[in-house]
């Protein structure tokens, strides 16, 4: 009889998928705090139309990823070792 692969690969260890969590929050908070700055403001001289607020998000999500991946502001690693020592019953 042919075996079957999984159709899903293998989950991720509990380590990972909470680093990828911690990254995905820090993620989140570097890009809200970034369009709340107004790094990202649309020029005045352009008047980008219809779709530039949308894009513009996308922007901000991309410099927030790509900030993240080059070591953030640092809080992913404190999130990490939060959820880590709250999964070994130690307090944070």
């Amino acid at each position: 009889m042919t075996e079957i692969p999984p159709s899903l690969p293998p989950s991720a260890s509990p380590a990972t998928a909470i680093r990828r969590s911690a990254e995905a929050l820090e993620t989140a908070f570097l890009s809200e705090m970034l369009k709340s700055a107004g790094v990202f403001k649309p020029s005045e001289s352009f008047g980008g139309g219809e779709g530039e607020e949308q894009f513009t998000s996308f922007f901000a999500d991309a410099q927030a990823r790509a900030m993240v991946a080059r070591g953030g502001l640092g809080l992913a690693d404190h999130i990490e070792r939060s959820l880590l020592a709250r999964q070994h019953g130690a307090q944070p």
